[in-house]
Parts: structure tokens; sequence; C-alpha cells
């Protein structure tokens, strides 16, 4: 199910110019180069991952995933098409469409790549120079000190740090060409792979989220700005309004005061005050 959920990853459009790897679908604690890992980065031949706790996924141009879990050391090369990572350390896990471009890891002598013909997802995984290559849909072949190794869907082989001899299915009992201590290590390599994966895609949409966010953040910003701005303009327009009737009510006034000097008081007033605002007294001689 957690491969399902990686094939949900958007695809990434062809890139131009030969020395490009791939793009940053999501990124948490990583670096390259020392640099910290922005979401969209762009990824060169020869550049350097280090992922601490967290994990990077990162879309190859010929369509390819990688995912990188916790405690991950990589370096990408491109040569052509085809792409390979260098795994020092830690786990990767590939999911690679059928008919794309080669992609291939390589992890202390031993090579790992997607057979032709085949939509495949893996994982390899390597800590202390033991490497455990798992096969989830498809098929991986593996090369190195021996015959090559087909490891088909389901199945997972070890391989001892030593490379002492070739690849062998994991059995009853086998580990990593040591005792049983390596054989848990294998058993948590497989673990965090697959990890891994639910990790990269929730760092994909937690980056999604965030940018939702922001300019949900921004809209609000500008509505907030919108809202002041509009209750000045509110309060200027009350303002204008009583002044305007004070003045009204100053003009009514004086009239009442000529037309009493005029009858003495004989005819009625033009004009009433509005509820609460009587005229001031007249002053003036009769």
């Amino acid at each position: 199910m957690l491969f399902v959920l990686l094939l949900g990853l958007a695809s990434i459009p062809a890139f131009a110019g030969s020395a490009v790897v791939g793009s940053v679908a999501g990124s948490l604690n990583a670096t390259v180069g020392g640099q910290p890992l922005l979401p969209n980065s762009v990824i060169f031949s020869g550049d350097s991952l280090k992922v601490r706790d967290g994990a990077t996924v990162i879309a190859l141009a010929s369509g390819s995933r990688l995912v990188f879990g916790r405690e991950t050391e990589a370096r990408f090369l491109r040569e052509g098409n085809e792409v390979t990572v260098l795994l020092g350390e830690g786990n990767v896990s590939v999911y690679h469409p059928e008919g794309s471009a080669e992609v291939r890891v390589n992890a202390n002598n031993v090579s790992i790549a997607p057979a032709p013909g085949f939509k495949t997802l893996g994982e390899v995984a390597m800590l202390n120079g033991a490497i455990m290559v798992t096969s989830k849909e498809g098929s991986l072949r593996v090369e190195g000190n021996g015959s090559p190794v087909e490891v088909a869907t389901g199945k997972t082989i070890t391989i001892g740090s030593r490379m002492a001899r070739a690849p062998r299915p994991q059995g009853g009992g086998q580990g990593l060409g040591g005792g049983g201590s390596t054989a848990l290590e294998a058993g948590a390599l497989g673990a965090g792979a697959a990890a891994a994966i639910l990790a990269g895609i929730g760092i994909s949409r937690a980056n999604d989220a965030r940018d939702a966010a922001n300019a949900a953040n921004a809209t609000a910003g500008k509505a907030d700005a919108d809202a002041v701005a509009a209750d000045a303009d509110a309060k200027a327009a009350t303002d204008a309004a009583n002044a305007a009737e004070a003045t009204a009510n100053s003009v009514g006034c004086a009239l009442n005061n000529f037309n009493d000097q005029l009858t003495g008081g004989g005819l009625a007033s033009p004009y009433n005050p509005p509820a609460g605002q009587p005229c001031p007294p007249f002053s003036g001689g009769s």
C-alpha cells in the first residue's frame, strides 16, 4: 500500500541539460552540499545528499522516483540517460516505471538495478557495509562478487559486508553474513525503508499544505487590512454625516432666529430641529 501511495506523487516534467538528475518533491532535515534542501530544488550530477532525522523524495527526469530515509548519505551521477545513486549509508526506495531510462543504486561495490521491461518497486538498505535488497513489484538485478542474482517480487536478499560470497536469498536463520545481531539490523533497515516512503509522501503533502496555509494567511492578512481600511472609511463617513447634520441644524436654527426677528414670534417657525438637538435661545434684540 505504501508503494501505491508513492505512485501518487506528481510527475515532474522532463528537464533540459545533461547534468540534471531530477527535482526535489519533498524534503525534511536534509542537505545537499551542506546547504538545506528545499522543495523543487534541482539535483545535479555530482551532488551529495545527507538526510538526518527526516526523509527526501526526488523525482527523476525519466519518471522514476527515489525516497531516501533517515540517516542516509548518497551521491548522484548521470551518464547519458542513466542515473546512478552511490549509497554510502542508510536506505533508498525506488519506483521505476516500465520503459523509462535506467536508474541503479551502487552500494559497497554492489550494483542494483530494475530489470528491463518491468515496472519496479524496490528497496536498498545498507548499514555498516551490509546490504539488504527487497523487491515489492517487478524484479531487481543484483550484480557484484559472483553471478548476478534476480530478486523477484516479494523476495529479499542480504549481502555480507565483506563480500566474501555472492548474494544469496534470505532464509531461515540466515543473516547478513554474520551473527544474529546483523539479522536484526536487516529487519530494522527494512522497516526504515518502508517508513521512509510514508515520510516522503507526508513531506510532499505537508509542503503542499504549508503553501496553502501561507496563501490563506496572506489572503486573511489582506482581508484584515481591507477591513481596517473599511472601518476607517466608515468612521470618516459617519463623522462627515454628523458634521453635515450639525451644520444643517445650525442653519435651520438661524432661520428660526431670523423669523423671530421679522415677525416678533407671531408666525410659526419654519424649521423644527431634530429630537435631542434644540436650537439655542435667541439672544438678539427685538
